[in-house]
């Protein structure tokens, strides 16, 4: 079972984030993003999807045309955890 962040490693963590924002009443933290169009959208969602499979961590998500929201964050720790991190920082890596 992965370990749920809090503390300073919690603060820490989301401090090397860039663009994500705690959500309102859970755990966990969002971001979206916005392509020049769907086809951008979609494959970077592809990109995020195997990643996140070869994980076993999957991401909470949407996508309308050129829009993706994405929401973090461990059910099996309860809330945000290293995996949370570590996703968010493969896909700032892949974002416009």
């Amino acid at each position: 079972m992965t370990a749920k962040l809090s503390g300073k490693a919690r603060s820490d963590a989301l401090a090397t984030l860039k663009g994500w924002t705690e959500v309102s009443g859970r755990d966990a933290i969002h971001k979206s993003l916005k392509f020049a169009d769907f086809s951008q959208a979609w494959g970077f969602m592809t990109r995020v999807a195997l990643a996140a499979e070869k994980a076993d961590h999957h991401p909470e998500w949407s996508n309308v045309y050129n829009k993706v929201e994405i929401v973090l964050s461990t059910h099996d720790a309860g809330g945000l955890s290293e995996k949370d991190v570590a996703l968010a920082r493969f896909i700032d890596g892949l974002a416009p």
